[in-house]
């Protein structure tokens, strides 16, 4: 074999090993990393192909054409009450009872019928392809207090983003939601203490003093505010985040 024949072989072997890595490349799935609590805790996600919906009552989504990345985090939500944090739970809760317990790659995961997920409430505002079955793993992180749910019809990009989690804590760390409503509703008890001592102090006034007439006016007049209170009060009340 001439050397002529040996370049023209040596091409031809060339030009299609780089087609080979181009048609690998162009097919398997690219991920890029997007942060799911500000500069804290990331995860690698489909690429060019994902859309940050925004948040619903706390809970972040995003979504692609056929999956979705749910999250929550109970530090950086300020309700008092926690809707959002049972809302998730339930959730979780549903997909389990609705799903087939199965293994993903060593961690636990849920197969689930589209049409079943379509009963579960939040899931109907989420536009992605309901056909056929998803792959869902829940993930959670005490420290962090981050909450995942991710739920797509590819079982390994399922798998490969439940791996690709990187926590960080950014929040500071809380005490338990029970003692955090016993302060705020503490504080809120000694907000009210004081009006009611100052309206006290009113009264006393106005009984010592029965040329005061019973109006706003006289009340400011004895250092006493009504419509200023009733403000106090109100701003009392949206401290709960009810």
């Amino acid at each position: 074999m001439d050397n002529k024949n040996v370049i023209v072989i040596g091409i031809v072997i060339l030009i299609i090993a780089v087609a080979g890595i181009i048609f690998f490349v162009s097919s398997s799935q690219q991920y890029e990393r997007i942060d799911i609590t500000p500069n804290g805790t990331s995860i690698e996600v489909p690429y060019n192909k994902t859309t940050y919906e925004g948040e619903f009552e706390s809970a972040k989504v995003w979504d692609w054409d056929e999956g979705m990345l749910i999250t929550y985090n109970s530090n950086a939500d300020k309700n008092y009450l926690k809707v959002t944090k049972m809302g998730f739970e339930s959730l979780n809760e549903l997909i389990k009872s609705s799903g087939e317990k199965q293994d993903f790659g060593g961690q636990t995961g849920y197969v689930i019928d589209a049409d079943k997920l379509l009963e579960i409430h939040l899931f109907d505002m989420i536009k992605v392809n309901y056909k056929g079955k998803f792959y869902c793993i829940q993930l959670s992180n005490n420290t962090t207090h981050d909450n995942i749910l991710i739920c797509c019809k590819d079982k390994d990009m399922a798998i490969h983003m439940s791996q690709s989690v990187e926590y960080k804590n950014v929040y500071k760390n809380k005490t338990t939601d029970i003692e955090d409503t016993i302060e705020a509703v503490d504080n809120i008890s000694k907000d009210v203490g004081t009006l009611t001592n100052e309206y006290e102090k009113y009264v006393n006034s106005t009984d010592n003093n029965s040329s005061t007439n019973n109006n706003n006016s006289s009340a400011i007049a004895m250092g006493f505010d009504l419509d200023n209170n009733i403000n106090k009060i109100e701003s009392i009340i949206t401290k709960l985040h009810i």
